[in-house]
């Protein structure tokens, strides 16, 4: 005997899917939820088509649907059932399930082993404006040629069939440009088996972290750094000491120190605009700071995240470039020059570390987004990305120059800070009586927004001093973010010299 209907399903005439969907998506969904099984009759066109109110090829059709995606069958004039075989779109369950399940719970039942890491990160929010630690402005970003590179890239390796999963070191056009940026503008000597792409530099700093360290060893840094790159090292097992910083650049007398006393791993240092502060190493201390690698065996990380920018004179040559026994890691950055949502990142090195990073990035991403790769690299070579930088340079330093005017002129003597010579930041320094902490709270209350000098600092300790990003801001926004600024700072008991 035929089972009686008793699925109740509805016809909404507002929707703007057709009623023979309908039919289909909630047969479905009563499949799935156990409230049809396989076997069960379904009854007739011309009964469903009156109880629904349509016309009966409403139903067929449905029915036909249903039938041709293996969710029903139809035994002639035995009616239409639920196949016995039923189409795998989603997992079948192992138990029960509710019909209507709980949400998410907040919390797993599990443990979760290892410690977080302390990563400050400033997000967007409407209706504020925000220092950042030294992004670029995307709205600079030559979208139009961006756009033709990545269809060129795209129909071009469809063609060619390399969209399929290439070398995890990257695409071979791409690693050939940056080796031949690298030893043309930045004095390195590379060939295409010394590079390895990673999406941003950020990847480039983990998998250097993992190559180079573990647990227990001893890795130094700037006390004042990049928490990115300090998680990254703690997360591999080692124990991250900070070395002090002078007008000079990173002390090198207290690495020595430390050197003596500890066997140093690695060291992960930012000479050409040190972050945070902006200081440039001194050429002697760049000299003196490869002897010292070379007597007792570290390795050096040298990240070079914005080398484009600079305004005053010609930058400094990486540490790379004078290093001729193999003993710097060097990483560098297409993101900030192009736009940070395109990971374009870069490690140069001698081959044998390279084919390490290439079975790092097996285990976590086995290979780049080689599109975007390509893309680059038809920027590369057109010459677009050298226009580019040519045109933003001039921009930021404009951007610089007004930033600097508009701190002298509202922030007054509430701030210290000298003009860097390159970049996308400045590092300011409070006055004495400035509370840092508040002052974030109250610059928030006043729609702009900073990171606290402390996030920087190894221990997290008060530094008085931040950040501040200028180039990701226009005229309108920079003279609008300092005004905010100055007004958290009149806040404060004793800043009545916030302004000039």
């Amino acid at each position: 005997m035929l089972r009686p209907w008793d699925f109740v399903l509805e016809i909404r005439r507002e929707s703007p899917i057709a009623p023979y969907l309908q039919i289909v998506h909630a047969i479905i969904d009563g499949i799935r939820r156990g409230r049809l099984a396989s076997g069960d009759a379904l009854p007739g066109s011309r009964e469903l088509a009156k109880t629904l109110a349509v016309n009966r090829k409403t139903v067929v059709l449905a029915f036909d649907e249903l039938i041709a995606q293996g969710w029903l069958m139809s035994e002639g004039t035995r009616g239409t059932f639920i196949s016995p075989h039923l189409p795998m779109v989603t997992p079948a369950s192992f138990a029960y399930r509710p019909v209507d399940p709980t949400p998410m719970p907040d919390q797993p039942d599990y443990f979760l082993p290892g410690s977080r890491t302390q990563i400050p990160v400033l997000l967007p929010e409407a209706g504020s404006l925000t220092f950042d630690d030294g992004a670029p402005d995307t709205r600079l970003v030559p979208v139009e040629a961006l756009a033709r590179a990545y269809r060129r890239a795209l129909v071009g390796a469809g063609h060619r069939n390399r969209l399929s999963y290439g070398d995890p070191r990257g695409t071979l056009a791409l690693r050939t440009a940056v080796s031949s940026m690298l030893n043309i503008e930045r004095g390195l000597t590379t060939v295409a088996d010394n590079i390895c792409l990673t999406r941003g530099s950020q990847m480039a700093i983990y998998l250097a972290a993992r190559i180079l360290s573990g647990r227990g060893d001893t890795v130094v840094m700037e006390a004042l750094s990049y928490p990115p790159a300090r998680e990254a090292f703690r997360a591999a097992g080692a124990e991250v000491i900070g070395i002090g910083l002078d007008s000079g650049g990173l002390r090198l007398d207290e690495l020595e120190k430390v050197c003596r006393t500890r066997k140093v791993r690695c060291l992960y240092v930012t000479p050409h605009h040190q972050f945070p502060t902006t200081v440039s190493l001194k050429p002697e201390r760049r000299l003196r700071l490869l002897a010292l690698a070379d007597q007792f065996g570290f390795a050096i990380v040298e990240d070079d995240y914005d080398h484009e920018f600079h305004f005053n004179g010609r930058p400094l040559l990486p540490l790379a470039s004078a290093d001729r026994w193999g003993k710097v890691v060097y990483i560098g950055s297409l993101s900030k020059l192009l736009a940070p949502s395109m990971r374009s990142g870069y490690i140069a090195a001698p081959a044998h570390f390279i084919q390490r990073a290439a079975e790092e990035v097996l285990t976590i991403d086995r290979q780049g987004d080689s599109t975007t790769e390509l893309a680059v690299a038809d920027l590369i070579e057109s010459g677009e990305i050298k226009r580019h930088a040519r045109k933003v340079v001039k921009v930021y330093e404009q951007r610089r120059d007004l930033f600097a005017d508009l701190l002298r002129d509202r922030l007054g003597n509430a701030i210290e800070f000298d003009v860097p010579d390159g970049g996308l930041a400045f590092w300011i320094r409070f006055s004495a009586g400035i509370d840092e902490m508040k002052l974030v709270a109250d610059a928030n209350r006043h729609h702009v927004r900073f990171l606290p000098g402390s996030c920087f600092a190894m221990d997290g300790g008060n530094v008085s001093g931040a950040r501040l990003g200028f180039a990701s801001l226009d005229d309108s926004e920079l003279a609008q973010a300092v005004e905010r600024l100055h007004r958290a700072i009149a806040q404060q008991s004793g800043a009545g010299q916030a302004t000039r």
